[in-house]
């Protein structure tokens, strides 16, 4: 799932922390990249006790780092060089290609199909499969935190970016077709966080002011909930990000608040319910906001967090996701001072969500850092992070016949995963890291000038 709406992430250049730049959740969450002055490491997110670094690279300032879900290839842009994408394929060891574009690139995104480049007043949307550059958006609204979303499902490919400087517009274009779809009238203020659900179905909005998120259908547009997320104060969403059921909704801020929505609809029989005595103050304020100012009456019918989470510290920037970690549903937040932090979820009663554990994501983790001081069950040390050269070197593993060939839990470098049932198409549709990923010794870049790049 995408986690991070705006210029890498967490931090982004020149953000808080010194060696932090970004991080970023995969398409699906099973994997988190993490971007530092000293180059960029990827997780696997197998585990809740451990977090297993499956490789690390030593290329400098790394402010954009994007995996395409488990596979091999990793998208990278450094602030040395900001106006170039390089693409690796880190379990051989090489890139690429690399693209060049006019100005700094603030966001990439990508899934199974596309490969979209945002620029401040511009995108870029490739076909990821030969990199050829398939359409250019010219002179779109100043966008200059790189704010878009990607859709990740194979029978849509949706990309939605701010259709205003002004007011909250949301342009929804299709990138398969290379036709826009609409424009959606979401916030009265200027767009912060955008985000889809895996199934393309509906659109997550929240504005600058941070109070209000909105979830849209796709492609109609109808507003189908409203969340608050607070009344007191402004604030800046960080991410937005939908469960895998896209049952729920969690926002991040620079708050120390996470907050949890439920999506679901009232049932024809709500009306027969029980005279609790929460129905009965929900009917009394259901009633009064007829009568009362718009503005009002549009407060009060709000729903409020399902569930929330208080992180240790606030004023910095985090991302944060929805997974399921070994069939159980988790919330994961990785933070500008290089943390990511594991929270349980009852889908049941929400409530305040318990910490499971803490990591560190640069050093090894503390003792005591679980929710309890220690863990309910006894992890093995963690493997140390091969290096660019080991991971080139490591003995690619045995297929197997019982398995669907895909995408691979760490890119390649152990075993083989099994593609899950709702990500699969109709037909054969799946990238294969040896013969479908853009030619190695041939490449285009952002101006659509032919570049030859030796293998």
């Amino acid at each position: 799932m995408e986690a991070a709406e705006g210029a890498g992430g967490p931090g982004g250049p020149g953000g808080p922390g010194v060696a932090f730049g970004c991080a970023s959740f995969n398409q699906d969450s099973t994997s988190l990249a993490v971007g530092t002055k000293g180059g960029f490491r990827l997780f696997s997110l197998t585990s809740v006790e451990q977090l297993d670094c499956i490789h690390e690279s030593e290329t400098p300032d790394v402010y954009i780092v994007e995996r395409l879900f488990s596979s091999s290839l990793v998208v990278v842009v450094s602030a040395s060089t900001p106006q170039r994408m390089n693409i690796f394929h880190f379990k051989k060891g090489t890139e690429i290609c690399n693209y060049s574009y006019p100005n700094k690139i603030l966001a990439v995104r990508l899934n199974r199909q596309r490969l979209v480049v945002c620029l401040e007043e511009s995108i870029y949307i490739h076909n990821i499969k030969d990199m050829k550059l398939l359409k250019t958006l010219l002179n779109t609204p100043p966008n200059p935190s790189g704010l878009c979303a990607l859709s990740i499902s194979h029978s849509a490919s949706y990309l939605a970016y701010p259709g205003s400087a002004t007011v909250g517009e949301i342009v929804v274009f299709d990138a398969n077709s290379l036709s826009s779809v609409m424009t959606v009238p979401a916030h009265d203020t200027p767009i912060a966080a955008l985000c889809f659900n895996a199934a393309t179905s509906k659109l997550a909005s929240a504005s600058e002011r941070g109070t209000v998120i909105r979830v849209f259908s796709i492609p109609e547009g109808q507003r189908l909930y409203e969340f608050r997320r607070g009344m007191k104060r402004y604030v800046n969403i960080s991410s937005l990000s939908f469960s895998p059921d896209a049952q729920y909704l969690c926002a991040s801020s620079n708050t120390e608040t996470v907050h949890i929505f439920k999506l679901e609809q009232q049932s024809p029989s709500a009306g027969d319910e029980s005279a609790t005595w929460s129905s009965y103050v929900g009917k009394m304020f259901s009633a009064a906001s007829s009568y009362l100012p718009a503005p009002v009456s549009g407060m009060m019918s709000q729903d409020r967090a399902f569930a929330i989470v208080h992180l240790l510290t606030s004023g910095q920037r985090n991302v944060c996701t929805l997974t399921l970690i070994r069939k159980q549903p988790r919330l994961l937040v990785a933070t500008a001072d290089g943390q990511m932090f594991v929270y349980n979820i009852d889908p049941q009663e929400g409530g305040e969500c318990v910490l499971l554990h803490q990591h560190r994501l640069f050093g090894a983790d503390g003792p005591g850092e679980g929710a309890d001081g220690e863990s309910s069950e006894v992890a093995e040390p963690p493997e140390a992070c091969p290096s660019y050269a080991a991971t080139v070197a490591s003995p690619a593993a045995a297929p197997n016949a019982d398995l669907l060939s895909g995408y691979s839990e760490d890119g390649g470098v152990r075993s083989g995963e099994v593609i899950p049932e709702h990500e699969l198409a109709a037909g054969p549709v799946c990238l294969d890291d040896e013969n479908e990923f853009p030619p190695i010794n041939w490449c285009h870049d952002g101006t659509g000038r032919a570049r030859g790049r030796s293998s």
